[in-house]
């Protein structure tokens, strides 16, 4: 119980400061590949600071990546640039109704890959949390297919994220963030102009990267190895009743009803679930 409460906080928290990203995407006027270019550099920067008090040993751990720790490099980069680029190709109401489905491809892999059968009141859990989703959005036929993909290939990405922190514990997580942020920010420095920034606008990219990923990431890996996939999934699905809520105190606009009532039926699916004794919650399965 007490490795589930601490996941729990760690995924909790990592909802919070992803939350933030549809706030920085509006306050900063630039291409998505200038932003996304600057936003992998910050993060990868303050993710280096962090384990620069490991002398050296965080990044000697590097070296015992292995398969399935470069999959979880290389898919974690993607899913950022799909983040982002997605959200600038289709409608934000797509992206979030798409990226709610999560639960349900976190519970598939979870079982092809750790045998870890969701249990059904996780299952109803996870329908209430998208039925609030859809609510709080709305589903309309505007957007882009190719911005629909993205987002879908981003979830299909946080998807395999929850799965392999949850299988290989011991894999060096924050190490294997910080090269992930580094490469999505190469990767899309030539497609961006990045160079033609304001000073602002560098401030606002320097707590985005931080936030995002600097903190976002490494609270995310870390819960992620102490809960079910399906349950990770379903505690990140704060992010979407979070998000309304950081340009409501920042801006003063009151969110519509439906997306008050769709944010409580996120946040009552998640607290009944988590209120449930832990033998109809299922028991995580015991540490190899």
């Amino acid at each position: 119980m007490q490795r589930h409460r601490r996941g729990f906080l760690l995924v909790s928290a990592s909802a919070i400061a992803w939350s933030t990203a549809g706030l920085f995407t509006r306050i900063i006027h630039l291409d998505a590949w200038s932003m996304l270019a600057w936003r992998g550099l910050f993060g990868a920067a303050g993710l280096a600071a962090v384990l620069a008090g490991g002398r050296g040993a965080a990044w000697r751990d590097l070296m015992r990546l292995g398969r399935w720790g470069w999959v979880f490099v290389l898919q974690s980069a993607a899913g950022m640039i799909f983040f982002i680029t997605a959200l600038r190709t289709t409608t934000v109401a797509h992206v979030a109704v798409i990226y709610a489905t999560v639960p349900f491809f976190a519970a598939g892999l979870g079982w092809l890959v750790l045998r870890e059968k969701p249990t059904g009141r996780a299952v109803a859990a996870s329908l209430v949390a998208l039925a609030g989703v859809a609510l709080m959005v709305g589903i309309g036929r505007e957007g882009g297919i190719l911005g629909d993909v993205l987002a879908l290939g981003m979830t299909l990405t946080m998807a395999v994220a929850m799965v392999v922190a949850r299988h290989f514990r011991d894999m060096p997580f924050l190490p294997a963030a910080c090269l992930a942020s580094l490469i999505s920010g190469v990767l899309s420095w030539p497609f961006g102009q990045p160079r033609a920034v304001t000073g602002q606008d560098l401030l606002l990219l320097a707590m985005f990267g931080l936030v995002t990923f600097a903190v976002g990431l490494p609270l995310f890996t870390l819960g992620a190895r102490l809960l079910p996939a399906i349950e990770t999934a379903l505690i990140g699905s704060l992010e979407a009743p979070l998000a309304p809520l950081w340009v409501w105190l920042l801006f003063n606009e009151t969110p519509a009803a439906a997306t008050i009532g769709g944010g409580l039926m996120v946040v009552a699916a998640v607290i009944l679930y988590l209120a449930a004794p832990q033998t109809l919650r299922g028991a995580a399965p015991a540490q190899k």
